[in-house]
């Protein structure tokens, strides 16, 4: 073993700036990401343990944010501790196409600067432009993976719309289409007439507005008044729905009111009794308008009512004649209200807070209408799953503890959106994504993994909801539907999903309904989620509030490390963290810190020989020595019990607070005035203590640990030491 290097360099401070690029590089070039090349390198045993995890991928939408870094540091401080340990280790990275973000932020450029539409351009010139931003943002994003430290093998880099993926995309479609899961057919859909396609019900966002409610009748002799918000649906109304124990309205039930004009447009109206109705809200009675209301439209199928649809793809009316035909819901609901003042039916008119939905890529304000759409029916029951079906396996990994969330609280979150999800529309009107795998030919469908042979057939125009192709993700990316892959053989059962606690519906849910469904295994063992990074006040970031941080610009100023350790410090899973350039700063000191520790160190041990098996260590050291061991130890236990953000600060505590301020200081009058021995025991134990405090430090501070050990004259990289046993 050679003597440590005492290098100039240390006589300089530690500068991130010259030192990351170089670290990571040396990282990069070594192949070691790599599972099969520390194998091939003797630095993995073959059969050793596996750890896999796949990267949440990125949209490829732009640019990095926090909480995009605070996923990168908190699964790469798994993926080194894991690595450290001997395990099997994949990383596997990659980018999600997004689809309709993507769609929206390439029109909305094109528009901006050329003033033109996707119309303009054509499907195959569009597709052209999105794929090219789609390349240079996705350039950006890994570069700036790398940035943060992210220890990606990125030989099996993956891209939700690639041609391996497309095939698991339509290899997984046709398999749930034979089992008659997926079918096609008439239900309420959030409509977007902005983006003009359907959107899910976790693409909406709610934004608090001023509106107002409407108490009114159809008709000087109806028995009954409603309420509203939106008096334009109401000429698509077919009954007035209440509540079967409310005695005010028990002598209407199953009469039928026709209405010669209200508003232009003939309505008849029946009086039904239904459960869902509240009485005490409003007037306890419900205008049911089946073909603009979810609500009303499963009202409606209990009740085996007409629909009527009443306003179209662009949020205009189809009905009314002159009054309110062609022109927008907005204006129509004030003639409607203008006429029910004319004709004394406007009982009250009342000022409300309301929640609008609205599309949260466009902006446009959601209408509920009838589509012939595609669909995932999660109720139907799967013989060859045990008789369950979509939903009820989505709830039973997680009850049975198959799959563990961290934190706990969050399973109450997943099981009552379970309980009330409802049959997932899967198809998109844009243009970028994965294709329908349908063909249609005069009466004929055809659903295959391959285009049909022949002439005359024409594919399904929708796209697949991004979300489709994103659920298959822990599995696409190892090589399914190649079931003889062996990656797909070795890191198929991931070990850990960790994500933002916000999109445990979007994406973890779907993960587990298409693996439990499609494998009949669970995609992941846990779920660990990560709150959301916030400003100092405990706001969200964002550009137009003037508090967002960029990851980029934080690192040029402090360092990779600095912005890691501040991004896990002091917040536990789950919970929200509160960022600062103070805190980071703080980080920055710390890594300056150890780098002045190190120094010290190596210049305590020159004049000695080296000898890392010293067996001579006197009472004091061994005092020592055992209270640093029992802090590895709980280091040990509380990373792999995923509770980084205790870990980290025992680490911190113990590198500053203990062995800087204490155990250095005290050795300083023992090199000074110590007997030999008492010099070369405390020399040795500052050795040994400063690499264990470099290994146990580098999964949370890459960079500099990594430096440090190199600038040592250490032969073997440091991200590949074996992890300090007690």
């Amino acid at each position: 073993m050679q003597e440590p290097n005492t290098d100039p360099k240390f006589l300089k401070p530690y500068n991130p700036q010259e030192t990351e690029d170089r670290i990571y590089k040396l990282w990069e070039e070594s192949g070691l990401f790599n599972p099969d090349v520390c194998i091939e390198k003797g630095v993995t045993d073959k059969d050793a343990k596996a750890f896999s995890i796949v990267l949440p991928p990125p949209n490829v939408t732009g640019t990095l944010h926090l909480g995009h870094a605070a996923t990168l540091t908190i699964e790469d401080i798994m993926v080194r501790f894991a690595r450290m340990q001997g395990k099997r280790t994949l990383w596997l990275p990659g980018t999600d196409h997004a689809a309709i973000a993507t769609q929206s932020k390439v029109e909305k450029i094109i528009e901006k600067e050329e003033g033109k539409r996707k119309t303009d351009l054509g499907r195959e010139e569009f597709l052209k432009r999105v794929e090219k931003f789609a390349q240079d943002s996705h350039d950006t994003i890994v570069s700036q993976c790398k940035k943060m430290g992210a220890s990606l093998d990125w030989s099996r880099e993956a891209y939700t719309l690639d041609e391996k993926r497309n095939l698991a995309v339509r290899t997984a479609f046709k398999k749930m289409y034979d089992d008659k899961l997926i079918y096609r057919g008439h239900r309420i859909v959030n409509w977007d007439p902005k983006g003009q396609t359907v959107i899910s019900d976790d693409e909406i966002v709610y934004e608090e507005r001023k509106a107002k409610m409407y108490t009114f009748k159809y008709s000087s002799d109806f028995p009954i008044y409603i309420s509203t918000t939106r008096p334009e649906t109401k000429v698509g109304d077919v009954a007035v729905a209440v509540n079967p124990s409310d005695e005010r309205y028990e002598k209407y039930i199953g009469k039928t009111y026709v209405v010669e004009d209200f508003c232009g447009v003939p309505l008849s109206i029946k009086i039904i009794a239904d459960e869902a109705v509240e009485k005490e809200f409003g007037t306890g009675a419900l205008g049911v308008t089946p073909a603009h209301s979810q609500i009303d439209s499963e009202i409606a199928s209990r009740h085996n009512l007409e629909t009527k649809q009443v306003i179209n793809e662009f949020a205009k009316m189809t009905v009314g004649g002159e009054r309110i035909l062609n022109k927008k819901t907005t204006e129509a609901r004030e003639v409607i209200v203008a006429w029910l003042k004319e004709n004394d039916l406007l009982e009250k008119e009342e000022e409300i807070i309301q929640n609008i939905s609205m599309a949260e890529r466009t902006g446009g304000i959601i209408e509920p209408l009838p589509k012939l759409q595609w669909f995932i029916d999660v109720n139907k029951k799967i013989s060859e799953r045990d008789n369950k079906s979509l939903k009820e396996l989505m709830l039973d990994v997680v009850k049975d503890k198959s799959i563990e969330i961290i934190p706990e609280r969050f399973e109450r979150v997943y099981y009552n959106w379970i309980e009330n999800l409802r049959d997932w529309c899967i198809s998109r009107q844009i243009w970028y994504g994965h294709r329908i795998p349908v063909w249609y030919k005069d009466k004929e469908i055809y659903c295959g993994i391959e285009e049909p042979k022949g002439e005359g057939w024409e594919q399904d125009l929708d796209t697949l909801d991004t979300w489709f192709s994103s659920g298959l993700w822990t599995f696409s990316t190892m090589g399914w539907p190649n079931v003889n892959s062996p990656d797909f053989i070795a890191y198929r059962k991931t070990d850990v999903l960790e994500t933002a606690y916000d999109i445990i519906f979007f994406w973890v849910a779907r993960m587990i309904l298409m693996t439990t469904y499609i494998l009949g295994e669970v995609p992941f063992k846990t779920v660990y989620l990560h709150g959301l990074v916030r400003d100092t006040q405990g706001r969200k970031m964002s550009k137009s509030l003037g508090n967002s941080l960029d990851p980029v610009e934080l690192i040029n100023k402090y360092g990779t490390d600095a912005v890691r350790m501040s991004l896990v410090m002091g917040t536990g899973p789950g919970n929200d963290s509160k960022m600062s350039e103070d805190k980071i700063r703080a980080y920055k000191n710390y890594a300056n810190k150890l780098w002045n520790i190190t120094r010290f160190v190596i210049s305590s041990k020159e004049g000695f020989e080296y000898n890392p098996t010293f067996e001579k260590y006197l009472d004091q050291e061994k005092k020592l020595i055992k209270e640093r061991d029992e802090i590895i130890k709980e280091i040990t236990k509380e990373i792999g019990e995923y509770k980084f953000y205790l870990a980290g600060e025992k680490i911190y505590q113990y590198t500053w607070s203990r062995f800087a301020d204490v155990i250095i200081e005290e050795s300083k009058p023992i090199f000074q005035n110590g007997t030999k021995e008492e010099k070369e025991s405390r020399a040795e134990f500052m050795l040994d203590t400063l690499t264990k405090i470099l290994k146990i430090l580098h999964p949370f501070m890459p960079f500099v640990t990594e430096e440090i050990w190199q600038t040592m004259g250490k032969e073997k990289l440091l991200m590949v030491e074996k992890w300090p046993t007690i």
